[in-house]
């Protein structure tokens, strides 16, 4: 039995420090619009999101026309790159997809990270089978959950996503049988 998922990257959002709260900018308002169409024409039976505003903000479109409820699941919020913020964000991300062990204070690995959103894609196959599962969440996880299951995924593949951005990832059982980016851009 098939089952699909859609992992939405988040629309583009308003710069807060505040990572939880942060909403979609006007921009990210309007992308999202376009989610929501999109994805209403692949009979989306579940809407899972990251407990992140933005996230949460870029698939709600479909709870009204489809009479859903969002279920927040932790497990797809961004990777922690660290604690505090890096002095090069660019050679930081690079560092921690060269090496998926490796930890900056207060941050998580890539196998962390990778672990947690696979844990739960993996409950979210078994538990809704044969469904077609909208989730959104961020890049990062989004990308080191698709490396879980292929590893052509990968830090090059992160830096071509946009904002927002469709995966369907189709499982036959756990196991990954293909990939289709439905996301359309102007």
């Amino acid at each position: 039995m098939i089952t699909n998922i859609y992992l939405v990257r988040h629309a583009h959002s308003a710069y807060t420090p505040d990572e939880l709260n942060r909403p979609l900018s006007s921009k990210g308002f309007e992308a999202a619009e376009k989610v929501a169409a999109l994805l209403l024409e692949e009979n989306i039976n579940l809407i899972i999101a990251s407990p992140y505003k933005r996230a949460i903000q870029t698939v709600e479109g479909l709870t009204k026309t489809l009479n859903l409820d969002i279920q927040i699941e932790e497990a797809f919020r961004e990777r922690k790159l660290s604690e505090n913020p890096v002095e090069d964000f660019e050679n930081s991300i690079i560092r921690v997809w060269q090496d998926f062990t490796f930890i900056f204070e207060g941050g998580e690995s890539g196998l962390e990270a990778q672990s947690r959103g696979a844990k739960a894609i993996l409950r979210i196959l078994r538990k809704y089978s044969g469904k077609n599962i909208a989730i959104g969440t961020h890049g990062n996880i989004m990308v080191l959950i698709m490396n879980y299951f292929n590893s052509s995924y990968d830090y090059d593949f992160w830096t071509t996503l946009k904002m927002p951005d469709i995966y369907k990832l189709s499982f036959d059982g756990e196991k990954l049988i293909k990939v289709q980016r439905i996301w359309k851009e102007d």
